[in-house]
């Protein structure tokens, strides 16, 4: 079969660059070798994302982050002491991915001129995927690291286009996953400073009342990069249907994650095994399926993977080992009833309409 472009709306590259020491531009084997004797994280040996294996897989867009926590007195989260030392983690992960463009292992798209340009590259069969490189939007995983708003404007001269105001626990901007409350006063002016420049807000992590707060008064483009279905996974995590309504009015579009506790609520994260619950990439169809049911078209389902995001194949699907295989999600739509034209939308086409709208 045929290979589909995929355009993966998150990734944590940089992190596993910097923080977990991995070459991403080294073979997957050769990775996960050099790991094999380590035990300091619990994916050691396990990563399923690599510069090669986003070219094999025929994944030619990302969406790559920066993330870098500010952990205060007492937190059991790690991170950092101070936002500034957290700035100069978000500084080092940009450092690694221009030297990846000095590479021309990927190239930084941050309007639709460079996106065009992009597309144009990798729908060009005279040349091999394997000579492309990989093009990537920078996300703000958290707003942590944003010393103060002024910062923002910093981040987006070097090229950030998207920015989600927390990640788990508390944040300095907003409360995130598996906590409560507002998004804070300081949140608040950031989001004003956002619309001013355009930028995408990323609602996933946010709380439920953090989401209600920022559909009602973000004024630019709205996603849900990586985000499952709560009627499916009943926990703060996910998505509810009203939540899900709130975003197709905003024309949102939402990336389904392959984390298997965010497809399965059977899955306990570093004990259970996708295999022992027979966890396949098939599942994440359940919650693309529900909000189709609801949107009535595919137009607002993509992928927001999340591999490698401090996890690999000891929590992802079991027929998963490595990025490459979201090619299977081709034959898998097809099985379950959907359309060339709903693979091409969720493969690509609904991020890059996104994008299109968002920059217009």
């Amino acid at each position: 079969m045929k290979k589909t472009l995929i355009f993966d709306a998150h990734l944590d590259l940089a992190m596993n660059a910097i923080e977990w020491n991995r070459d991403l531009t080294r073979p997957l084997d050769e990775i996960r070798a050099r790991e094999m004797h380590m035990k300091d994280k619990p994916d050691r040996g396990r990563g399923t994302v690599c510069l090669p294996e986003l070219r094999k897989g025929k994944i030619g867009l990302v969406v790559a982050t920066q993330i870098s926590r500010v952990s205060a007195s007492g937190s059991s989260l790690p991170g950092w002491h101070s936002p500034q030392q957290a700035w100069a983690m978000t500084q080092a992960q940009l450092a690694w991915y221009k030297e990846m463009e000095a590479m021309n292992e990927m190239v930084q798209i941050t309007d639709t001129k460079q996106l065009d340009a992009h597309l144009a590259l990798w729908n060009d069969e005279s040349i091999d995927d394997e000579k492309k490189p990989i093009g990537y939007i920078l996300s703000l995983e958290g707003a942590d690291s944003l010393v103060e708003i002024s910062y923002l404007h910093r981040a987006y001269d070097y090229g950030l286009r998207a920015v989600g105001l927390s990640h788990f626990g508390p944040g300095r901007y907003a409360p995130g996953t598996k906590t409560q409350g507002s998004i804070k006063p300081l949140g608040k002016e950031l989001l004003k400073e956002m619309s001013k420049l355009n930028l995408i807000l990323d609602v996933t992590h946010l709380t439920d009342d953090g989401f209600d707060e920022a559909m009602k008064t973000y004024r630019g483009p709205i996603w849900a990069s990586h985000h499952n279905v709560r009627k499916l996974v009943p926990t703060q995590r996910q998505l509810t249907d009203e939540q899900i309504k709130q975003l197709l009015d905003h024309g949102a579009v939402i990336g389904g994650m392959l984390d298997c506790w965010a497809m399965d609520i059977r899955f306990i994260d570093t004990v259970s095994d996708p295999w022992q619950l027979d966890i396949k990439l098939e599942k994440l169809i359940d919650h693309w399926d529900h909000i189709c049911q609801i949107a009535g078209n595919s137009y607002h389902i993509a992928i927001g993977s999340d591999l490698d995001g401090i996890f690999g194949t000891e929590q992802s699907p079991w027929d998963m080992d490595s990025i490459a295989d979201l090619q299977k999600y081709q034959s898998l739509l097809f099985k379950r009833g959907y359309t060339m034209d709903d693979v091409e939308n969720i493969f690509h086409k609904n991020w890059i309409r996104f994008l299109r709208n968002a920059w217009a």
